[in-house]
């Protein structure tokens, strides 16, 4: 009888490759990942951000509105002024019927997305009310709330957290389940920051001071530099009359990356892709001796003196920052801006040591509930019942590395799907053993009776496995946090169990039987 067969190499071989990946949970300098806790085992935060999506419509329109300024001014159409108003749509008087017809071309050819009624007359012209579709509108939201999603998402992965879970919650709600956060002010910091970054000229000719007592001069905005005093630590705002006109914006950013000046202060690098390149380019060779505000999210961080047309696309962002906001900011700025702000509705901080208790407790019922079954296999079934202990413990190896080898993450809920299996494992050896008992009954040898008991009782262990391996399948595929982990341990643990009980236990057997030759069976 050959000691090695293909069954037994293979089965050898998956226990082997469970155990070498199992171990790192246990021993650090294991070269290959641990088991991921979730946020209930090892504390973190629980976040639920909703996406003020109607902002991005706003936004939308404003481009319009700068667009359709652009548009009639390069036909030399002449309007009495363009606007957008609170009730999301656009304003626009004309003033006699040819710049109204002229209007009505520009619109239908390159605006044919806006809702146009017909005009309202005036004494002095024409007032026509523009707006989006709803559709159109219903479709920005949507969009919006999905690049929030992954704008977050990216910037999550290279704030390092380790097997975060972001998922969309209806129509503008994300949820964020962040294990092992440590510094949770500077995460939401991150998250919630816009990180809309833009070049706009400053207003040479007007006067600040003026403009703060009263209304700033069309097409213009008041921002402000924030500066601290080195000694005192007071912030002073520095208002800037700024050109509302964007000549540049963040979109076309390739890389944004944390470097220090010469006296060693953090600041960030950027650089833009070959069209951005161009354009600031094509900026700073129109501007010389003007200044350029780089302005990050309405706070303007440095408005240098242009001397010289910048070519090769690469600009710096200077400003009083510590080395944890510039590397924040830098990650915010790669990621990509925000379409629309963020608000926290929901925040849940779960402590490490709540987090060590559910493991403890876990761990316990765990390890109360496969003693007792182990027991009651040693006594119930006597040596075979030693085999089905061995098969279980095998097991448990198996979904742990399972765990690690797909970098899945272990949840309390995970847990109770881990001690469900243990006991469907055991079911499926209690099956093929009163199989077996019927057969020695009836004056089988052990090993007809084993292989007959084996023979009888997988097809119905099989049709019970699967059917519930099906709706772990369907929670994995539509259940959130919880249900998810819930799902993976389970599905590990019936294909673990699957393999066990059919594989492992029959090979088990096999060579007792064979190459021992065993004559009576302990059962």
């Amino acid at each position: 009888m050959k000691l090695f067969t293909l069954k037994r190499v293979f089965a050898f071989g998956v226990v082997i490759t469970a155990i070498v990946y199992f171990l790192p949970t246990f021993f650090n300098t294991w070269p290959h990942k641990k088991i991921n806790l979730g946020l209930d085992l090892q504390g973190g935060m629980h976040l639920m951000l909703e996406v003020q999506n109607e902002k991005a419509v706003e936004a939308e329109l404003e481009r319009t509105v700068h667009e359709l300024k652009q548009e009639l001014r390069d036909k030399s159409i002449k309007h009495l002024g363009i606007s957008r108003l609170k009730n999301n749509t656009i304003q626009v008087k004309l003033a006699g019927k040819k710049n109204k017809k002229e209007f009505e071309k520009i619109i239908s050819k390159e605006f044919a997305n806006l809702v146009i009624p017909s005009p309202r007359v005036l004494t002095d012209g024409f007032n026509f009310t523009l707006s989006l579709p709803k559709a159109e509108m219903n479709r920005i939201k949507k969009m919006a709330t999905a690049q929030a999603l992954e704008t977050i998402r990216n910037r999550i992965d290279e704030f390092g957290v380790s097997e975060p879970d972001i998922v969309m919650q209806g129509d503008n709600q994300i949820l964020l389940q962040l294990p092992g956060i440590t510094d949770p002010d500077r995460a939401k910091d991150l998250i919630g920051k816009t990180a809309q970054l833009t070049f706009q000229l400053v207003e040479e000719e007007g006067n600040v001071t003026n403009a703060l007592k009263g209304v700033p001069p069309v097409g213009t905005e008041i921002l402000f530099q924030n500066k601290e005093n080195p000694s005192t630590g007071k912030i002073t705002k520095i208002p800037f009359l700024i050109k509302k006109r964007v000549l540049l914006d963040g979109s076309l950013l390739t890389d944004a990356r944390i470097e220090f000046d010469q006296y060693q202060q953090p600041q960030i690098g950027i650089e833009f892709n070959r069209k951005g390149s161009r354009i600031f380019e094509r900026i700073t060779g129109e501007n010389i001796n003007k200044r350029l505000a780089i302005v990050l999210d309405n706070t303007v961080y440095s408005a240098p003196v242009i001397q010289d047309r910048i070519a090769g696309g690469k600009a710096r962002i200077t400003g009083q920052f510590t080395t944890n906001e510039a590397k924040d900011l830098a990650i915010a700025l790669r990621a990509g801006s925000l379409p629309a702000p963020v608000k926290i509705v929901e925040e849940r901080t779960v402590g490490p040591t709540l987090g060590s208790d559910s493991v403890y407790m876990g761990l316990l019922s765990m390890v109360t509930g496969g003693g007792l079954i182990v027991l009651f296999m040693m006594v119930y079934y006597k040596g075979s019942g030693l085999i089905a202990d061995f098969a279980l413990i095998v097991n448990i190896v198996l979904i742990g590395g399972g765990l690690a080898a797909f970098g899945a993450t272990l949840t309390l809920p995970g847990i109770a799907g881990i001690i469900l299996t243990i006991g469907m494992a055991v079911d499926a050896n209690v099956i093929i053993y009163e199989r077996i008992k019927e057969e020695l009954s009836r004056g089988k040898t052990p090993l007809a009776a084993v292989n007959y008991g084996f023979e009888r009782a997988t097809l119905t262990i099989m049709d019970a496995n699967v059917t519930t391996l099906i709706a772990a399948v369907v929670l994995f595929q539509f259940g959130t946090g919880p249900i998810k982990g819930f799902a993976i341990t389970l599905g590990l643990g019936i294909v673990a169990s699957l393999f066990t009980a059919l594989i492992l236990s029959k090979s088990i057997f096999d060579l007792l039987l064979r190459t021992k030759k065993i004559s009576t069976l302990s059962i």
